[in-house]
């Protein structure tokens, strides 16, 4: 089967390379290993993570398009008492779009159905990459397999892009790539380890859904591993994993948390909450609905790619059983205000994420495998310590602008947070190009970020432009018969490439009002 690009892997990135692509003509395969689009926003249940300007500006017009689709889906098919500009469906604190992964889900394939329904983009569900054909630089064919059914597909195309979660292509494709902590001494970052260390990854997270039911028993079975995640102290911590405690992300102390507002400390129930039962007018009593994506339930004892196919299921087990874990705890044991233990009446929402055990069909990757690309993103390029503007590192080939603090979380290990400032950066194209493929273009976090700035360049906005960069890029290579290290080594063809981004919806600078 040939077409004119193949995408690997329906997350963000994926979604936004397959609607660039198609809008500009190409014929598009897109596979996906679970049976869901969208990953961060969906199958991994993390609402959009996002900086303060994004209602405003700093993201793509599609990216716009879908966080306006989001609320108007609310609004066309809920009865909200009072809407806004900026509605917020879950008044969550993390997001100015706290919301149901099913949403995400509805709207993106509503955004892709024009090209689904005439086929010119074909998706591919339930689809692992399996193996690669490759000579030299360029990748010829890829292989996949149903994970329901074994039946396997070859696909050929021109172009090639690396959506998945953990970066799956390199290590089929039998290329040089980066894990873990980079030395100090190679990328000179302040904040870098003395020694490089692959296995010194982030924590990934099981996400799971759940809804409070005051005055109702919805009590689990006691989860199988449920005794030793409950004596489970890490170093790091002040104290039990599973208690209302943790380190500050930024200045390391003992910080403390609540399940609701009903003493200081900080209000985990409305952090990632996903519906505000005030916002809505029902016939049915619901609950507050929140996901379960907090410092308590972040997996490090292992990593879950680069292992044995053993040692991996072995990781996601443990890390599904402390998601549970955590859960039946505040059920029957959390600490209330009241001086009672628990919180009966929470109750696992498994019909969220369509999955048996109520846990989010796919973990929560943080960190990715990572490409060697033409260009590394370093941390001075994106610290107000070594930059006198208001932004980061202007690159002569941008593709895109974004912004977020470098948010590193625990690592496999047993290093603490780390969270410092980053300015509002811009995108280079060379940190998409892997330096040893010629076809193949990096499309999620898995660009030339090190372990310091994958923590500002990791989130849904920035994930979403790197996407629909590559997806506009592999059209414009293909029209004007040229490579993607060409557009990027020769000044017209550059110059040329981003007025059609620009023209795409695509902001390359900060608005001069914001210096």
């Amino acid at each position: 089967m040939k077409v004119d690009l193949v995408i690997v892997g329906g997350g963000l990135g994926g979604c936004a390379a397959a609607l660039s692509a198609c809008a500009s003509g190409l014929q598009v395969l897109m596979t996906e290993e679970t049976d869901w689009i969208g990953g961060q926003a969906t199958s991994q249940g993390v609402p959009p993570d996002e900086h303060k300007w994004i209602e405003q500006f700093g993201c793509t017009k599609r990216y716009r398009t879908y966080r306006n689709k989001v609320r108007d889906t609310y609004l066309k098919t809920m009865n909200v008492k009072k809407s806004s500009t900026n509605f917020n469906p879950g008044n969550g604190l993390v997001s100015n779009i706290c919301h149901d992964p099913r949403i995400s889900l509805h709207v993106l394939y509503e955004m892709l159905m024009p090209y689904l329904l005439t086929n010119q983009l074909r998706l591919f569900l339930n689809t692992k990459i399996i193996s690669i054909q490759k000579v030299n630089k360029t990748i010829h064919e890829m292989t996949f397999e149903n994970t329901n059914t074994s039946e396997k597909v070859q696909l050929t195309a021109p172009y090639f892009i690396d959506a998945t979660e953990s970066s799956d292509v390199l290590p089929l494709a039998d290329i040089e790539y980066v894990t873990g902590a980079e030395a100090q001494s190679v990328t000179g970052e302040p904040h870098a380890l003395k020694e490089y260390n692959p296995l010194d990854i982030q924590a990934f997270t099981y996400v799971l859904a759940m809804e409070y039911r005051e005055g109702e028993n919805h009590i689990i079975p006691e989860p199988e591993m449920y005794e030793f995640w409950r004596e489970f102290h890490p170093d790091i911590w002040p104290n039990k994993y599973l208690s209302f405690f943790a380190p500050h992300p930024i200045t390391k102390e003992k910080r403390k948390y609540t399940l609701f507002r009903e003493e200081d400390g900080f209000p985990l129930w409305e952090y990632r909450r996903i519906f505000d039962k005030e916002q809505f007018d029902s016939p049915y009593h619901a609950g507050d609905i929140t996901l379960m994506n907090w410092p308590q339930n972040d997996y490090f004892l292992g990593n879950n790619y680069d292992v044995s196919e053993q040692e991996k299921e072995k990781h996601i087990y443990q890390a599904k059983q402390l998601s549970l874990s955590l859960f039946y705890w505040l059920q029957t044991e959390a600490p209330r205000a009241d001086g009672g233990k628990g919180y009966p009446g929470l109750k696992l929402r498994k019909d969220i994420f369509a999955t048996k055990d109520g846990l989010a069909k796919s973990p929560y990757i943080r960190e990715s495998r990572r490409i060697k690309a033409e260009y590394t993103i370093v941390e001075q390029d994106v610290s107000p310590d070594t930059n006198r503007g208001k932004t980061g590192k202007k690159y002569h080939d941008r593709v895109g602008i974004g912004s977020y603090s470098i948010d590193l979380h625990p690592s496999m290990t047993g290093r603490n947070y780390l969270d410092i400032k980053a300015l509002p950066y811009h995108i280079p194209l060379g940190a998409l190009l892997p330096k040893e493929l010629d076809n193949v273009l990096a499309g999620c976090k898995n660009i030339g970020t090190t372990h310091i700035t994958n923590g500002c360049y990791r989130l849904h906005p920035t994930e979403w432009n790197i996407g629909e960069a590559c997806g506009t890029l592999v059209a414009f290579c293909i029209k004007q018969n040229t490579k993607p290290k060409t557009v990027r080594e020769d000044g017209h063809l550059l110059e040329a490439f981003q007025a059609e981004l620009r023209n795409d919806g695509f902001e390359l600078e900060w608005p001069e009002e914001f210096y």
